[in-house]
């Protein structure tokens, strides 16, 4: 799957609600979204602003069958960073923050 489709389907998990988040240590700091500082709007505005250059891609480190996407992208002075993987039907979001 291409970097375009990649986003699209992200933005679409997020407008359409089909967004969970991964347990993790930390979670009040690293997934402002889990926790409600972001609302999903925002995010898929930022990931809306990303490029192909702002993507990548490794295997999860639990289970190297799934991808996890990483974008890091700025806005308003701000460098954000938004980790992801998708588990049909939804995006499981590991971090988001600033």
């Amino acid at each position: 799957m291409g970097f375009k489709q990649v986003k699209a389907q992200l933005i679409d998990c997020l407008n359409s609600g089909r967004i969970r988040h991964e347990e993790r240590g930390s979670i009040e700091v690293k997934n402002l979204l889990a926790i409600g500082e972001v609302i999903p709007a925002q995010v898929a505005a930022l990931i809306a602003r990303a490029r192909g250059g702002d993507h990548s891609s490794s295997p999860h480190h639990f289970d190297r069958k799934i991808l996890v996407h990483t974008i890091k992208v700025r806005h308003q002075g701000a460098s954000w960073y938004i980790k992801w993987y998708f588990l049909e039907p939804n995006a499981i979001f590991i971090s988001v923050h600033v």
